[in-house]
């Protein structure tokens, strides 16, 4: 078994996005998708009377919504969206996250601390962690 470097032993903590965005289920994927442009994000929490129902991904839009030739002014999020959350705590290791994530065929998850939703790293979130942390 080959030794983890220090960046895959990181917590997550140290990499996750604390900006927690969320939509509701029933906003229509039009909006979905408006607010995944205006907070540069690409996805999205479905979230409804405190309770986390799902992700929605601009992945869920292209091979769900797109694909299907949905109407993205008429069909809600709770349509196309991800389900149930797949959580992760925020003090495993980016190499974890990536096993979870390559497991469950997935590119977001939501970091946990205590039980409740701290943040959301991405595959994307992995990636820059990896290219920035290798050049210090």
């Amino acid at each position: 078994m080959a030794l983890q470097s220090g960046a895959m032993l990181r917590p997550l903590a140290v990499m996750m996005n604390r900006a927690i965005r969320t939509v509701g289920p029933d906003a229509t994927l039009a909006e979905a998708a408006r607010l995944m442009r205006e907070a540069q994000v690409g996805a999205l929490f479905v979230v409804c009377e405190g309770a986390y129902l799902g992700v929605v991904s601009e992945t869920d839009l292209v091979r769900k919504a797109m694909a299907q030739e949905l109407d993205p002014a008429q069909v809600p999020v709770r349509a196309v969206m991800s389900s149930p959350v797949i959580t992760i705590e925020s003090d495993c290791s980016a190499h974890d996250a990536s096993d979870l994530m390559a497991d469950r065929g997935i590119r977001h998850l939501a970091v946990t601390q205590d039980g409740q939703v701290v943040g959301m790293i991405s595959v994307r979130g992995l990636l820059r962690y990896f290219k920035n942390w290798g050049a210090c």
